[in-house]
């Protein structure tokens, strides 16, 4: 097992995906309050950790259950290209579970002092369900990503959860408009995973159910537009609930980046698609970021 072939397996192109919930909490919150830097930093720590945790369990997952073939169209990884075994990918996941248990549990340390009272009690609660999460999408005797469930669980864990508790752990105050952005965040996650199940629609009904194969092309297409339509939607609701600045709306500089995503989603198909999941994940961070820091 060699840095090259961990480091392919980990996809790092999609942690600006995985960091955009977290930036846009962070930096949403403050605004409103003087901030742990440490925290901010053990935040962004553990987000990492688990998305690579998640990314880790997904090859494995897909190579256990015959998934990744060599007529998939997407990008070919570490085991299935021979330069990682499987025994060494389950050590590597168990090195990423590991790693972002305790990362995770400094993390509600530091924001707490404490974790021996019922709030930070149940944001290590939301941690472990986060690790579980991340490891059964394709793992274990019933992986949700092969019943159609991916989706809600994206939204969940990359929108609803990166945002608010990003928001929330900076500052430890809460504002029910959070939900909006953290929305808009999970809409957009939710995206990156459709358009992936659309490019890899011919190999996955083999092995899986996807929604963008429950949809067909052309409805999950639709089901495309519709989620980061709502996501621009969500956002610009919250942002005309601040005192209105043309400045508040300055993530629209992050709208050709989604044009050219969906141009590309109506008219490419297969392999073709793969160069729109980094044009989509680049999009979403520089949305977050300047949605972040302008609102």
């Amino acid at each position: 097992m060699t840095l090259k072939a961990c480091l392919r397996s980990m996809r790092l192109r999609t942690l600006p995906l995985s960091l955009a919930g977290i930036v846009l909490g962070e930096l949403l919150a403050a605004k409103i309050c003087d901030y742990d830097v440490l925290t901010v930093v053990l935040l962004a720590l553990t987000t990492v950790c688990l998305q690579i945790l998640s990314n880790l369990s997904n090859e494995l997952g897909d190579t256990l259950s015959g998934t990744d073939r060599s007529d998939r169209q997407g990008i070919h990884y570490s085991i299935q290209d021979g330069e990682m075994t499987v025994p060494e990918m389950k050590r590597l996941i168990g090195c990423f579970a590991v790693l972002s248990c305790l990362v995770g549990f400094v993390m509600v340390w530091r924001a707490f002092g404490t974790v021996l009272s019922p709030l930070p009690a149940a944001f290590l609660a939301l941690g472990a369900a986060a690790v579980w999460a991340a490891m059964h999408y394709t793992l274990g005797k019933h992986p949700y990503g092969y019943r159609g469930l991916g989706d809600i669980f994206v939204f969940i864990f990359f929108g609803l959860a990166t945002v608010c508790g990003g928001y929330f752990l900076t500052c430890l105050v809460w504002d029910w408009r959070i939900l909006l952005p953290a929305a808009a965040i999970g809409c957009f996650s939710v995206a990156v995973l459709n358009v992936n199940n659309i490019r890899d629609m011919k190999s996955d009904a083999a092995t899986r159910t996807t929604v963008a194969l429950k949809l067909g092309l052309r409805r999950a297409r639709i089901y495309q537009t519709a989620l980061i339509a709502a996501g621009w939607v969500l956002m610009t609701v919250y942002a005309a609930t601040e005192p209105l600045h043309w400045l508040h709306f300055a993530y629209v500089l992050a709208l050709p980046g989604f044009l050219k995503h969906l141009h590309g989603v109506w008219t490419r198909e297969d392999r073709a698609l793969d160069p729109m999941l980094p044009v989509l994940v680049v999009s979403t961070f520089t949305f977050a970021l300047l949605a972040g820091i302008c609102c």
